[in-house]
């Protein structure tokens, strides 16, 4: 009788070309890699200066993102010296290696996290690796992604493979009917607040469970998304109906009999019953409320409610410096609640929380009321598409009413590698998936949260529980 797999077992022994020794360590093929303007110039020189080419163009999309401005206004000019150099070297690479490039004025142009879903560029079984580490964002569509090094890209493009050494699993199960307002952001952000920033370090995680099974494909991939930052290399879900539903209508998924066919290897693409998972952990969703980060890094997170922590309450004296420095950087006193804690920027945008349903989300707390005074607000959707979506559908008129920028698509404010930066002082709301020290520009302060929470704080002022804004509608 064959052993139970787990769904991580299943996509690696499908990918093993050949095991390279007893630690664990395989040869990997990967199906498809995703390559953006900012991590790749390195391995494209790489290549050049061994003579390589690429193994497989058509299985790399490369999509320009992290660096481009994205006033409302869209050119092809970089104002940026340094940006310019970045995407005119990748223009020249797609074109010499003949990969297929997004560039900033293709209608099809977004975040990479973003695009690659939208264009059916993943589908479900598919091993995908990209220079990015929010690659696991895939996993909501029964892929496994993960991101790579500049030296591992080179190799992936030459190849078509990586050694790649094999990891524990852990299964989180969640179960119960979600409250009011509180969403997908909320349960990954609750999730690494329990287990912590390394919690998942050296482990892939299943995500399951009833709450699981009731989000939308988009909601699914905010969770896979910022599961990097509780420390996992790999998070995935099994595919269902919804994620067949997302993919039909897609520009590249297979078509007619090969749909069929696809769909058919798709359905097998579950943990086995009885399947042995190295760790277990549970999440009532049920309990869980709004929450928010307040120091600076994302397990230094509370419910709406709570309070900024006292340092001298923590036993371990590392964790107890961990603290301190935190406080000290975010300018926060123990025991102020969160709600008091005012905002000079609203951000909502990033591959974590910059879709057509986090935008309807965050319209839907905006309508008929304004941006606080004193605080500057942006909207920057995750892709063209998701742009014109939005103004179709009104979001866009909505934000702009209320005193939102409204820009285009790119990485933006979420890592600050373009015009995008806050200053020393700034304190953000943001939908975005990580809140380190200086992330969204140096001495800037960032407090991590759902799209909806961001707009509450936007048009209170303050960090605030989007719950009391629901119940004045």
């Amino acid at each position: 009788m064959n052993q139970p797999k787990t769904l991580y077992d299943k996509h690696i022994d499908s990918h093993t070309v050949c095991t390279l020794d007893d630690q664990g360590h395989v040869l990997l093929y990967i199906d498809r890699q995703v390559a953006n303007e900012y991590t790749s110039p390195q391995a494209f020189s790489g290549l050049r200066e061994a003579k390589r080419t690429v193994w497989r163009p058509s299985a790399t999309l490369c999509v320009v993102d992290h660096v481009n401005p994205t006033a409302p206004k869209r050119i092809a000019a970089m104002p940026d010296a340094g940006g310019a150099l970045q995407v005119s070297y990748f223009e020249e690479n797609c074109r010499d290696f003949g990969i297929e490039l997004f560039d900033v004025l293709d209608k099809r142009q977004g975040i990479e996290h973003v695009v690659a879903p939208e264009q059916g560029f993943i589908l479900p079984g598919m091993m995908v690796a990209a220079g990015d580490s929010h690659t696991t964002t895939y996993g909501a569509l029964g892929a496994f992604g993960f991101g790579i090094g500049t030296s591992e890209i080179e190799h992936l493009l030459a190849t078509q493979t990586l050694v790649y050494k094999r990891l524990k699993t852990m299964r989180v199960t969640v179960q119960g009917e979600m409250g009011p307002d509180v969403t997908s952001k909320d349960i990954i952000m609750a999730l690494i607040q329990r287990i912590g920033a390394s919690g998942a370090t050296g482990y892939a995680i299943e995500f399951a469970g009833s709450t699981i099974e009731s989000l939308s494909v988009e909601a699914r991939m905010t969770i896979c998304n910022m599961a990097v930052e509780a420390g996992a290399r790999g998070a995935f879900m099994a595919p269902d109906e919804k994620v067949y539903a997302y993919l039909k209508d897609k520009p590249r998924v297979p078509k007619g009999a090969l749909w069929d066919q696809a769909l058919e290897k798709w359905k097998a693409l579950y943990s086995d019953p009885g399947a042995q998972f190295d760790k277990e952990v549970e999440l009532d969703a049920s309990e869980l409320i709004p929450m928010v980060t307040w120091g600076t890094s994302p397990d230094q997170a509370a419910p709406i409610g709570a309070c900024v922590p006292d340092p001298a309450d923590e036993p371990d004296a590392i964790r107890r410096m961990d603290l301190q420095r935190a406080l000290r950087y975010m300018g926060l006193e123990p025991g102020t609640p969160l709600t008091e804690i005012a905002i000079s920027h609203a951000f909502i945008g990033s591959c974590t929380n910059a879709r057509i349903e986090d935008l309807r989300d965050a319209a839907r707390v905006v309508q008929g009321r304004k941006v606080a005074e004193n605080v500057r607000a942006m909207i920057v959707p995750g892709s063209t598409q998701v742009r014109d979506q939005a103004e179709a559908e009104g979001l866009a008129q909505i934000f702009q009413e209320a005193g939102f920028e409204w820009r285009q698509s790119g990485c933006s404010m979420c890592l600050a590698m373009n015009d995008d930066v806050l200053s020393p002082g700034d304190r953000c709301a943001s939908s975005t998936n990580r809140n380190f020290e200086g992330r969204q520009g140096a001495g800037a302060r960032t407090h991590l949260m759902s799209p909806a929470m961001v707009a509450a704080a936007a048009v209170s002022g303050r960090l605030t529980d989007v719950r009391t804004l629901s119940l004045e509608a």
